[in-house]
This record gives C-alpha cells, structure tokens and sequence, in this order.
C-alpha cells in the first residue's frame, strides 16, 4: 500500500469515528427526563376542591385548600388578617 491508500483509509476511519459520536449524541441528548411540575400552586384541583378543615372551622367554610394553606401561612407569620388589623400595625 502506498502512502495515498494508507491517508484514505485513515481519514475515512476518523470520519466513521465522527459519525459514530455525532450519533451517540444526538441519541443522548433527546433522553433529557424532566421531573413533573408538582407546585401545589399550579394545581387546579387544589385551588377547586374545599378546605378540608370547614366543617371543623368556621373561618374556613369557602375556602379552597390552596386559599386554606394561605391562611395558615399568614396566620403563622402573624399576617394580619382584617383589614382594620392592617389599619392598626400602620398607625
């Protein structure tokens, strides 16, 4: 073999190698696993479904479970929850 075969056959390994990536890839780079969005602030059954705590107390009889975790998030850090409380802590 003269030194022109030995090239070809070389160059038409390296790109047969190219090939051979390139496709192991683009295989790779479609199997991207996402995990499902799971917020319960992006629920539409939380933020349709009733409280399950209003038959147990009254200030949760229409409220939603969504507007339930609310209150209970604002209740906790002392949010005020009146309009005249509100009042108050401005004045």
């Amino acid at each position: 073999m003269n030194g022109g075969m030995k090239r070809f056959i070389a160059s038409g390994a390296a790109l047969g190698a190219g090939l051979i990536l390139l496709k192991a890839y683009q295989g790779k780079k479609r199997n991207i696993w996402v995990y499902e969005d799971s917020d319960m602030r992006n629920s539409y059954e939380i933020d349709h479904e009733e409280s399950v705590n209003a038959p147990y107390d009254e200030a949760e009889e229409g409220l939603t479970q969504l507007d339930s975790i609310y209150r209970s998030e604002w209740q906790a850090n002392a949010f005020p929850q009146t309009k005249k409380q509100l009042e108050d802590l401005e004045s």
